[in-house]
């Protein structure tokens, strides 16, 4: 039966029935893709174009098909791949009423194709499993919508504040994502046969679909892409370097792409698989992926799946903490106060997990940062950075490096005492100040002493200036006030010639 179903899949009929039929995935269609929107890159289906049905045409008359239950077990495959070939005919959804009947028909047949797989069934054929993953190829591989921002000349808005667009395709496309989900994650699928046609160029284009802004179609891609990693090995480094790519393009071309939480969802459990030692190519994807990713403007929208990424490499290897807290410094926000509150929750965290050793090599210009933000006027900021000494192990970092780290932030806590306008900063800095004197009441003292000797010593340079401008504008009114009465004597003159040239 299943050789017969091949056979005639492959045997050209009729013009008539070519119409009537839907055509298989590996012939091409009879009708050019449509493409709507010319802002993303169109990727053509695997053995041709996509069935799409184009604008216009007469909607194909799909046949109902009996249900597996009511067929022979042997009959049941090729069943199965009639299904998949009916399923191969993508609908346009943008007229909702336009061959309604139809799309009913496909959606009830995706559905039973879904309860094929997970009732696990049996093992299916290789023709079979090449035309599940035509079928799927030819419904997920699209030209997706242009973002909100595109072809309009404005610049790009804030993510958050849009509303996420919903693909109208959905009752379809979520019920082939979850097919190709039920079939990688089904213990009856061969990896070895499977590998054939779930192969790089498929990886590659899941990822290009990470890019949608509907955010449902990204969750079930973040699963299925994980399931991916976890079961064909072969293809691990390989999924590795593509969402490098993908990183390194949003850092530095675009600033602007919808899937970035999503994969660092996916490497953060990839990163916590890790071996110990670390390998050197994982180092680097560290150093030249993830840290330069603090560095768009839009860091909000995925710095929870980020920081958590961060945080697991240095529990893998403490030696990492120098590395990981000098990126942040390098990438440390200068007007965007929402991104330093960000930065110095990331901060505790790593901060938290990180060895003593590992952090006296990177507390002098990390608590000079600290200091800025100690002392900046923006009270989340100033409040967040004095958070930072509710975390007992911070603190315990801090007591053991008190002679270097208390000169450095002395100043900034004592002029948030005399000066800070917000109270919650000074109740927050005295509890600190207080605990430095419990800590080491001698060196609070000194400190206290040296910076009292150079706010005297700054005083003292302001009070020299103000002289010294004081004298210069002296003598500059001085200079001026001759300059006048030589000048007036000079008209005197000037005036009286001509009276004693008249009295002659």
């Amino acid at each position: 039966m299943l050789n017969k179903i091949m056979k005639r899949a492959n045997r050209k009929g009729p013009k008539a029935e070519v119409a009537a039929e839907p055509p298989l995935a590996s012939a091409p269609a009879s009708s050019s893709v449509t493409v709507n929107h010319a802002s993303r890159t169109a990727v053509p289906s695997p053995g041709g174009a996509a069935n799409l049905l184009p604008t216009g045409a007469a909607a194909p008359q799909i046949e109902s098909l009996p249900l597996f239950r009511d067929v022979p077990v042997p009959e049941r495959q090729a069943l199965f791949l009639r299904k998949l070939q009916i399923c191969a005919v993508v609908f346009d959804f943008s007229d909702t009423l336009r061959s309604a009947r139809e799309k009913e028909v496909k959606r009830q047949t995706l559905s039973e194709l879904v309860d094929f797989v997970q009732s696990g069934s049996g093992r299916l054929a290789e023709p079979v499993q090449e035309q599940l993953i035509r079928t799927v190829a030819i419904n997920i591989f699209r030209c997706l919508p242009p973002a909100s921002h595109e072809n309009t000349g404005s610049e790009a808005a804030d993510p958050e504040e849009e509303d996420p667009y919903l693909d109208p395709a959905w009752p379809h496309l979520q019920l082939v994502y979850e097919l190709l989900l039920r079939f990688v994650i089904s213990s009856d699928t061969d990896t070895k046969v499977a590998k054939r046609y779930i192969d790089h160029t498929f990886v590659l284009r899941i990822l290009d679909l990470f890019d949608s802004e509907d955010p449902r179609e990204r969750e079930y891609l973040k699963t299925i892409l994980h399931r991916v990693y976890g079961k064909f090995m072969i293809h691990r480094p390989f999924i590795r370097k593509a969402i490098n790519n993908i990183f390194y393009r949003f850092i530095f071309e675009t600033q602007r792409h919808s899937g970035i939480g999503e994969l660092l969802e996916i490497l953060g459990s990839i990163i916590n698989g890790f071996a110990l030692p670390m390998k050197e190519e994982h180092k680097l994807f560290l150093v030249r992926a993830l840290i330069p990713l603090h560095k768009p403007k839009l860091v909000g929208m995925y710095h929870q799946q980020l920081s958590y990424c961060i945080v697991q490499f240095v529990e893998k290897d403490y030696k990492l903490a120098d590395t990981v807290v000098r990126g942040l410094l390098k990438y440390w926000p200068v007007i965007n106060c929402q991104k330093e509150v960000l930065f110095l929750g990331e901060l505790e965290e790593v901060l938290e997990v990180t060895q003593p050793v590992e952090f006296q090599r990177c507390m002098v210009p990390l608590f000079k940062q600290i200091a800025r933000c100690l002392s900046s006027s923006h009270f989340q900021v100033a409040e967040r950075a004095l958070f930072l000494w509710n975390n007992d192990h911070i603190v315990s970092l801090i007591a053991q490096n008190r002679s270097v780290i208390f000169p450095i932030i002395f100043e900034a806590l004592e002029k948030n005492m005399q000066a800070h306008w917000n109270q919650a900063i000074h109740g927050l800095t005295a509890n600190v100040r207080k605990m430095f004197l419990d800590m080491d009441s001698e060196l609070f003292e000194e400190c206290q002493r040296q910076y009292e000797e150079k706010e005297a010593k700054a005083k003292s340079v302001e009070e020299q200036r103000e002289l010294a401008w004081r004298r210069l504008e002296a003598v500059v009114e001085a200079k001026a006030g001759g300059e006048d009465m030589f000048s007036t004597k000079e008209r005197q003159q000037k005036d009286l010639v001509p009276k004693n040239e008249v009295k002659e």
